[in-house]
């Protein structure tokens, strides 16, 4: 007797082979267990997604079917609700089964045996429960009034809430409230806290370890992202699924960790688009967040200073037609605490090229002189967008690439953001030999040239550095992409900033959110205006999100947030934009933004997908969208609510050449999310029979974008 199993193996994108495939076992093993079967001639982890008894003595196909190698009994079964999740995700973002249950597994997991993992398990620690000392002294802050009525009113909700609150308002310890109350009430509870990038996850994995370790043990919180080993991510995952770990605390993959006990997730600053994955399966972690609450009966906190529209838009009174609970803080912490006060500089009336305006320079003065610090805000890297010949207008543009090559002055060379082609910078221009070839535009590191230019003669109060003479020059420290690629250099930059050591920091968005600076009282946007008359209709909301939040980086002293100050230099003082932000008013810029968006049609108004094509020319990749498109109007028609589908024209994407491929998409929209959803149920047998048609010819790859957010 053995037993039929419906099994899932890592598969390549798009493969015909996107289910189970069927084994023989003579286990009879649950649904959830993971397993090593042949695959080819090679042997692979696969998942087991559905169970049957039955009698293999019969036909003679199933004769054939290979049997299971071995199976990982030492780990318990993934649990119902994280196989319906995975299933959802699949499903909803037009990927196949197995391609999403694999990945959200850690990768290691793939190549150990049952001898193995049985050797690993037995290092792992047992869980600790906690005793009365520890709950004693584990004693939280003194909650203000407007986070003791955020918390209450959580404690009384079910389902989802967003937490709208000021930067400095306390978010974090609401979440640490709501997580400490659950473990303590339920001994097998556990939460998923995800926080937008992976420089945001040491300081907030601190203060979780801080308040929950004395309680449950070392392994307690766990971190769960990209940037940690093979080993690492084995370690923290198995520490979840066992339940050892109270809390998993992580980026977007961390919403597909096994959580047995799951009671509670929270997404901060859940607006951020790193929340959306950008390869493969291009899901929405935040919106799993919400699906995976409703899955397995636990709360979801979104938390944000500035909201995504589709957040807040869901979050209106439930008699609109809201989903969620809207919670409110809209003051910082602290009797004396206010949030920084909004300066518009208008640039029309400064010295013509200037950088940083007179009255902007002499702020930054004078808060070195009085021991505080600066940022300097701009979100392009780099020393130049692009260098330019004066003699014939040559540029720096990628050989590979439609896009310019950066230039880069700390090791002098031209460098591509897309693809990384990167090359010296040459001596005279390539196309007529002139010597006199000139940077163009500005990045953050020709930002802090040109600063330390201006404050050379400036020196810091002996106040500031008690250990260093009076009289030293001003320290200007730059934190982007580049400055922090070797291991442990962000955490050392930012641990100069909070000692003090430095006077003006220079950043991209990598510091303009989620840090605590405590000494920082300026912040200064220095180019915010190109995103104002962008065509991408986000552009405006990823504007204001990004400059309240870097202006909420300014004053989260209480004793120096009376003075604190965020300054912006534009062309346009008179935006509606900036005027909201001078108010600090997201509601009144959101009810603007979604009157928009529904005059126009746009989400949360309607809902879009992406069909994207890469080829080795413009011509096959549109023409594989476009046959798409043929195909489905004809063979599709007489699907439920295809009337409501809008199918636009190919078209390049906005960087059309990419390492020598070109890229087009065409945009699939509808205002039902359900006659969307079975539009690209049906569509996706009509793709795959187009790719293997003539339109498919010379056809490099194809994917689907659910809920795309760059069109």
């Amino acid at each position: 007797m053995s037993h039929l199993l419906s099994i899932l193996v890592q598969t390549p994108a798009h493969s015909p082979v996107g289910g189970p495939l069927s084994y023989k076992s003579e286990l009879l093993l649950p649904p959830g267990s993971l397993v090593r079967v042949p695959l080819g001639t090679r042997e692979t982890l696969g998942v087991v997604w559905d169970a049957a008894q039955h009698d293999a003595s019969a036909p003679v196909a199933e004769k054939k079917l290979r049997y299971v190698a071995s199976a990982l009994t030492g780990l318990p079964a993934l649990a119902p609700g994280w196989r319906k999740l995975v299933g959802f995700a699949a499903g909803y973002y037009q990927r196949s089964l197995g391609e999403v249950a694999l990945a959200a597994l850690p990768p290691q997991l793939r190549d150990l045996s049952e001898q193995q993992l049985q050797r690993r398990l037995l290092r792992s620690p047992a869980p600790q429960r906690p005793g009365g000392d520890a709950i004693a002294s584990a004693v939280p802050m003194q909650l203000s009034l407007e986070q003791q009525g955020a918390l209450a009113a959580f404690y009384e909700s079910i389902g989802t809430s967003l937490l709208f609150g000021a930067t400095g308002s306390g978010k974090t310890e609401i979440y640490l409230r709501c997580v400490q109350d659950l473990l303590l009430r339920d001994p097998r509870a556990q939460a998923i806290v995800m926080v937008p990038e992976i420089n945001l996850t040491p300081q907030l994995q601190a203060r979780f370890m801080a308040r929950f370790c004395p309680l449950f043990g070392e392994q307690a919180v766990v971190a769960l992202h990209s940037g940690m080993t093979n080993p690492q991510r084995l370690k923290s995952w198995l520490a979840a699924h066992f339940g050892t770990a109270r809390v998993v605390l992580g980026t977007r993959m961390a919403v597909f960790a096994s959580a047995p006990g799951l009671r509670l997730i929270v997404v901060d600053e859940e607006h951020d688009p790193s929340y959306k994955q950008q390869e493969g399966a291009r899901y929405s972690a935040r919106d799993l967040a919400v699906y995976r609450g409703r899955l397995e009966n636990a709360k979801v906190i979104l938390g944000s200073a500035t909201p995504s529209l589709e957040s807040w838009h869901h979050s209106r009174p439930a008699d609109q037609g809201g989903r969620y609970l809207r919670l409110e803080m809209p003051s910082r912490i602290g009797p004396q605490s206010r949030l920084p006060q909004v300066r518009r500089v208008d640039m029309n009336n400064q010295p013509r090229r200037a950088v940083f305006s007179p009255p902007l320079l002499d702020a930054i003065k004078q808060r070195i002189a009085a021991g505080e610090q600066s940022l300097v805000f701009l979100n392009r890297r780099g020393y130049a967008p692009v260098l330019q010949c004066t003699a014939c207008e040559w540029k720096s543009d990628c050989p590979h690439c439609s896009a310019y090559r950066v230039f880069h002055k700390i090791d002098r060379t031209l460098r591509c953001h897309h693809c990384g082609y990167a090359e010296p910078v040459p001596r005279a221009c390539p196309a007529c030999g002139n010597m006199d070839i000139a940077p163009v535009g500005r990045g953050t590191e020709r930002l802090q040239e040109h600063l330390a230019e201006l404050l050379a003669d400036v020196r810091r109060p002996n106040s500031v550095s008690l250990q260093k003479p009076d009289g030293e020059p001003v320290h200007i420290t730059r934190i982007d992409a580049d400055s922090t690629r070797l291991a442990g250099s962000l955490q050392s930059q930012l641990a100069m900033v909070h000692s003090g050591e430095v006077d003006v920091l220079v950043g991209t968005q990598m510091v303009a959110k989620g840090h605590d600076f405590r000494r920082i009282t300026l912040v200064a946007a220095i180019n915010p205006d190109g995103a104002l008359f962008s065509s991408d209709f986000r552009a405006p909301e990823r504007l204001f999100g990004l400059l309240m939040q870097a202006a909420g980086r300014a004053g989260r002293d209480a004793d120096i947030s009376g003075q604190s100050e965020m300054w912006i230099q534009t062309f346009h003082p008179r935006h509606p934009l900036f005027a909201s932000l001078k108010r600090h008013d997201y509601p009144a810029f959101a009810a603007q933004q979604l009157a928009e968006r529904e005059r126009a049609g746009l989400p949360p108004f309607s809902f879009q997908a992406l069909l994207r094509a890469e080829a080795r020319t413009q011509e096959v990749a549109q023409g594989f969208l476009n046959a798409a498109s043929t195909a489905a109007a004809e063979q599709l028609a007489d699907l439920p609510g295809f009337a409501l589908v809008t199918l636009y024209p190919a078209v390049p994407m906005s960087v059309q050449r990419v390492a020598n491929v070109e890229r087009a998409q065409m945009l699939v929209e509808s205002p039902s999310r359900i006659a969307l959803q079975t539009f690209l149920a049906g569509w996706h047998a009509v793709l795959h029979a187009t790719r293997q048609g003539a339109a498919g010819k010379g056809l490099l790859r194809w994917a689907v974008d659910v809920d795309p957010l760059a069109i």
